[in-house]
């Protein structure tokens, strides 16, 4: 079943639905992608992901800080990456990548994360549930480690991951 809807236009269908586009966020362009089973899209679902779209980079400021508050623990995927940074790239590396400084670097690291692509998943309502998930990359270059942070409907992270 397809569903029409006025900021995506047609989705759905047998096949699923796949829409992308390349937004701005800030002085970054970020590819955004939207992607489901065709059964599984509702109106209401496809309005949240378009309103997250247009509110992307408050969004962006929020997963951050998240960030920033998983360096409480040694153990979270956030310190997890940054320790990974800092292990694998040589010091003329990260400070090419770093775009402010402030004196700490780790937070310096968090702040020069590039947002590469936000993928939404409109079948995900549930609470806890990946509903868009952000992908951050840190001197992409030289490092195929991926900072992931999956929002929820509501714009609560509720889960971060590290993949390299």
């Amino acid at each position: 079943m397809s569903i029409e809807h006025e900021y995506f236009g047609i989705v759905g269908g047998d096949g699923g639905s796949y829409w992308s586009e390349v937004v701005e966020c800030g002085d970054q362009s970020v590819e955004v992608v939207l992607q489901a089973d065709g059964d599984e899209l509702a109106a209401d679902a496809l309005d949240v992901a378009a309103g997250m779209i247009s509110g992307i980079e408050d969004l962006d400021a929020d997963v951050r800080e998240a960030f920033v508050a998983e360096l409480a623990r040694a153990s979270t995927p956030t310190a997890q990456f940054l320790a990974l940074v800092q292990e694998t790239l040589e010091p003329e590396e990260i400070e090419d990548a770093i775009a402010r400084e402030s004196g700490d670097r780790e937070i310096d690291i968090l702040r020069s994360l590039v947002l590469e692509r936000v993928e939404f998943r409109p079948a995900n309502v549930g609470e806890d549930e990946a509903f868009a998930v952000f992908e951050y990359s840190f001197a992409a270059d030289e490092s195929d480690a991926r900072l992931l942070a999956s929002v929820d409907r509501d714009s609560d992270v509720v889960e971060v991951l590290l993949e390299d």
